[in-house]
């Protein structure tokens, strides 16, 4: 397996795509593995050199201790483009993975060619809600909070049309460590860039999901007024936009590095 070993993590990986095109790089949302991408894969790969990771605590990455922070977060991608041997790559992310990707834009954007923040917000809910969070999974495990986690990240209607959808999707939420999602929630819970991301300056394109009750299009609007030179597109999706919305998320992720 391509596991590589930082200083104190081992971050899973996954290479698709020429070996000779851009670096598209995916960062997945919190509870699930790089699979999430998988239905951009077979059209994003024809143009790109894909970069798919399991975020430190989740999927096939190791479990350090926590709590984690956003910023260590967005050092693993450092580490990890730096032991790959990747100066400067394009980098796609969503929930979490946007607030990882806020973070490189701000500390490295000279790593970054063009961001994609999708389904994310510079401050994701309050510290009461994570705090809950972080209680029901240490007390009870994953199986104590994926009902309501799909119920947020899918409409009622793409729930009733697409069981296979979602029951990959639970079997991401399932299958991810509990130690490691309890640590990933403090990091998330504890990360607020509302009064800075006005300085990032990398070319951003900005995804919002219509029914999005986690990251709502008023977030999205707010980082598009707020980032200099910001696209904006809203998807008729609620939070996991590149599944329930997948052929216009992809064309508007394909048009947007294209340009």
């Amino acid at each position: 397996m391509p596991l590589m070993e930082l200083e104190e993590v081992r971050i899973y990986y996954e290479l698709a795509g020429p070996e000779q095109a851009p670096v598209l790089m995916f960062s997945n949302s919190l509870g699930t593995s790089l699979e999430m991408w998988q239905p951009q894969m077979a059209e994003v790969a024809k143009d790109f050199r894909i970069l798919r990771y399991d975020t430190r605590g989740h999927g096939r990455s190791s479990v350090s201790p926590g709590p984690y922070s956003i910023d260590q977060l967005a050092n693993d991608v450092l580490a990890l483009l730096d032991r790959l041997g990747y100066s400067k790559v394009l980098f796609c992310g969503l929930s979490m993975g946007g607030m990882i990707a806020m973070s490189l834009a701000m500390k490295a954007p000279q790593r970054l060619s063009k961001i994609v923040l999708c389904n994310t917000a510079p401050q994701i809910g309050s510290a009461e809600v994570w705090n809950a969070r972080i209680e029901a999974v240490a007390q009870g495990g994953m199986t104590t909070i994926v009902d309501g986690v799909l119920e947020r990240w899918f409409t009622p209607t793409f729930r009733a049309n697409s069981p296979a959808a979602v029951e990959s999707t639970r079997n991401m939420l399932l299958n991810t460590p509990a130690t490691g999602y309890v640590a990933t929630c403090a990091a998330i819970r504890d990360y607020n860039v509302s009064d800075s991301i006005a300085t990032i300056r990398v070319p951003a394109l900005i995804i919002s999901g219509s029914y999005d009750p986690v990251t709502s299009p008023q977030a999205g609007h707010f980082m598009a007024e707020n980032i200099h030179g910001a696209v904006y597109k809203e998807l008729p999706a609620a939070h996991l936009s590149n599944i329930e919305a997948a052929a216009a998320f992809t064309s508007e992720l394909s048009i947007f590095l294209k340009a």
